[in-house]
């Protein structure tokens, strides 16, 4: 039967709709609309974005022109505005803000085919580099409490262009999901005396029923009270509340589980849509020590109808641990094709 299920870190309850135990074959393919414009993001058209901000390029090519190979530029229809005060006043019962922030699309290859998913390790870890040093460069601005680096992909999850990219948007008070955790990491570790995170990653790797990839200093796994189809979460052995302290040998492991994990979902469903979402501590804020930084990668295969909109709670048709079994088979059948595409290449 359908279980209640509790997360550990928010208090929040999910169901676990265990009879229906919904495997990649039972969701359709998705079909996506090819987009005829021209897109803005690729090479050659840097006019038609706002001037770059920084980029990853060639020695000798000039800002604003080819020969980049990450490039980040201001939002073009930002939803917030760098410009303005933070302060919070009055009107009749109700409190208001200047839309102040940052809003900014980080391209993540010049070329627009390949998703992020099909770029090479080292492409990746460019990417990672370049979220890392817009996060360092934002908290200068004292205004700024919280940094969201996220990543929409496919229409169903809010992308608006095909063109490989994720975007960044930094806003003057801590969001109320972070609190949230924030919040449980403490109430945890007042009864506990540990970090919530770290006793997950513990008992996760410990039983292996819900783990996706295991990795040097990641695990990815399918969380205990996962609220949609194939949600897993990608959280640093090490405990790091920052995710401005990265290191090498940790961008280099990540960019692997990544792209290990976007390509095992779009073998498992094609052109699958999906959002990567980065929960790291606040920033020009009491330091939250206590925090533990985390990549959540949440498809979007179920739509969220009357019952989770009036409730907050979430039905999930796919346990934890069917997914992450089907996660691991697909990562079985990808090697089995890769050993069979190599030695076609040999002979």
């Amino acid at each position: 039967m359908s279980e209640w299920r509790n997360d550990p870190i928010t208090n929040r309850w999910v169901v676990i709709a265990t009879e229906r135990g919904k495997r990649p074959f039972d969701y359709k393919e998705i079909v996506e609309e090819r987009q005829n414009k021209e897109c803005p993001l690729c090479i050659g058209n840097e006019e038609q974005t706002p001037p770059e901000i920084m980029s990853c390029r060639e020695s000798g090519s000039l800002k604003d022109g080819p020969g980049w190979w990450v490039r980040v530029v201001p939002n073009k229809f930002p939803a917030v505005s760098i410009k303005g005060e933070s302060d919070i006043f009055k009107r009749g019962i109700y409190q208001v803000m200047p839309g102040v922030g940052a809003h900014e699309v980080i391209v993540e290859s010049s070329d627009h085919e390949p998703g992020l998913d099909s770029q090479t390790e080292k492409q990746i870890e460019d990417v990672i580099w370049v979220w890392q040093e817009r996060l360092q460069d934002l908290r200068k601005d004292v205004r700024l409490k919280y940094i969201q680096i996220f990543k929409n992909t496919g229409s169903t999850a809010g992308a608006s262009l095909e063109h490989t990219h994720s975007q960044l948007i930094a806003i003057p008070q801590v969001p109320d999901e972070i609190k949230k955790e924030i919040k449980g990491i403490k109430e945890y570790a007042d009864r506990h005396g540990t970090c919530v995170f770290c006793d997950i990653v513990r008992l996760e790797s410990e039983n292996q029923e819900r783990v996706v990839l295991d990795s040097d200093h990641f695990l990815n796994f399918a969380p205990f009270a996962s609220r949609f189809p194939f949600e897993n979460w990608i959280v640093p052995k090490e405990h790091q509340h920052d995710f401005g302290l990265i290191q090498e040998k940790q961008v280099k492991d990540l960019a692997k589980v990544l792209r290990s994990t976007l390509r095992k979902m779009n073998m498992m469903i094609k052109n699958i849509p999906y959002n990567v979402v980065l929960h790291t501590a606040p920033v020009n804020v009491l330091e939250e020590h206590q925090y533990h930084w985390h990549l959540e990668i949440l498809p979007r295969l179920t739509i969220m109808a009357g019952f989770e909109l009036g409730t907050g709670c979430y039905i999930n048709p796919t346990p934890p641990e069917v997914a992450a079994q089907a996660f691991r088979e697909t990562e079985e059948i990808y090697e089995f094709q890769n050993k069979k595409q190599e030695v076609f290449h040999y002979v």
